[in-house]
């Protein structure tokens, strides 16, 4: 199974938002359709960043290392912004 660690922007909150997950598609729409309960108020939520990985385990490991550096800057040090 191919798993996503993505980061998505909210441009009502001006925030983004890191996560991953097995399902790419069917989780940015579960965040734009508010089920999300974090992401609900954010809407409509934008995709700016995915990488794919062939495990679970290293797309958790890259979605703590953006929420410990920040998702601003992580985008910036991989030359997105």
């Amino acid at each position: 199974m191919v798993y996503h660690t993505y980061i998505l922007f909210s441009p009502t909150l001006q925030k983004h938002y890191v996560g991953s997950t097995g399902n790419l598609a069917n989780r940015l729409r579960d965040h734009n359709s508010g089920r999300s309960r974090y992401t609900a108020k954010g809407k409509p939520w934008s995709l700016v960043y995915s990488k794919e990985f062939q495990n679970h385990t290293e797309a958790l490991q890259l979605e703590n290392k953006i929420k410990r550096r920040g998702a601003s800057r992580y985008l910036e040090d991989q030359g997105w912004k």
